[in-house]
């Protein structure tokens, strides 16, 4: 076993044996200030994913208990790391590694890394995917909450999945919003009311720096997906998921669509 390649996460800590192509992720004892959630909120979280339709856009998590390794199988780094974020989960006895709690997941590229490897043709087709992925899952009543690169996987199939569920919620729980202007003398007047953010406010004209260090990339996946930088969008969404309207959600590209009912294929 050796950790995962790709940027280290804030809630788990992720380990994977390549051979097996699995990814394995253990909840550390405390997290990085900048996540306000807890245990049991980060299962609970997991659970929901686990109950909801994914639409082929979400990993699949298995979750296991006591589960029980052989220490000579990791490498010592790996085994450091783990005994040192999550002593309260992780444990050593005699020559076992005990972990107490772990989910699994399908090994996949992390999103970021495979955007620096990738040629200039699969880099259009993969920004292409992942904000489908992102509106796939809205259209199923899910918002990921953290939709940086790193959160997400492309598969062998070049595939964009989403995996990193600690900050997801239901799409119509969130507040979408335009960016408040200040009204001057009225912006006083009503305490600041206006330019207030609660803890479920969500800005969509603010997705592009956050989602894209790279301007590149960003200018690209714009174009591509300009709509999801609207809060009018995103509201419009939620209007059709609460009037009950379902959304189609095709688990495989456009161009592989059949046209009307003589099997031709849509390009």
């Amino acid at each position: 076993f050796m950790i995962a390649p790709g940027v280290r996460g804030m809630v788990m800590a992720v380990f994977v044996l390549p051979s097996f192509r699995t990814v394995f992720k253990i909840i550390k004892d405390e997290f990085d200030p900048a996540k306000e959630v807890t245990h049991a909120i980060v299962r609970e979280k997991y659970r929901l994913v686990k109950r909801h339709d994914r639409v082929g856009r979400m990993a699949d998590t298995q979750e296991f208990s006591n589960f029980i390794v052989r220490q000579d199988h990791f490498e010592p780094e790996c085994l450091a790391h783990l005994l040192e974020v999550a002593p309260s989960t992780v444990s050593l006895k005699e020559d076992k590694v005990i972990i107490k709690h772990c989910y699994t997941e399908r090994m996949m590229t992390p999103l970021n890394i495979y955007l620096e490897q990738c040629s200039a043709d699969e880099r259009v087709m993969v920004l292409k995917d992942y904000g489908n992925a992102i509106k796939q899952m809205a259209a199923a009543n899910i918002f990921p909450g953290d939709m940086l690169l790193k959160n997400f996987g492309v598969t062998r199939h070049g595939r964009v999945i989403f995996y990193d569920y600690d900050e997801v919620s239901y799409l119509t729980e969130c507040r979408f919003r335009h960016i408040p202007k200040s009204q001057g003398y009225d912006s006083y007047m009503d305490g600041g009311a206006s330019l207030s953010i609660g803890p479920n406010d969500i800005f969509p004209e603010e997705f592009g720096p956050f989602m894209f260090a790279n301007p590149e990339l960003r200018a690209l996946f714009m174009e591509q997906h300009p709509e999801l930088f609207d809060p009018d969008y995103w509201l419009a969404l939620q209007r059709a998921i609460l009037e009950g309207r379902v959304i189609d959600v095709y688990p495989y590209r456009n161009k592989q669509r059949f046209a009307g009912t003589v099997g031709q294929l849509v390009h």
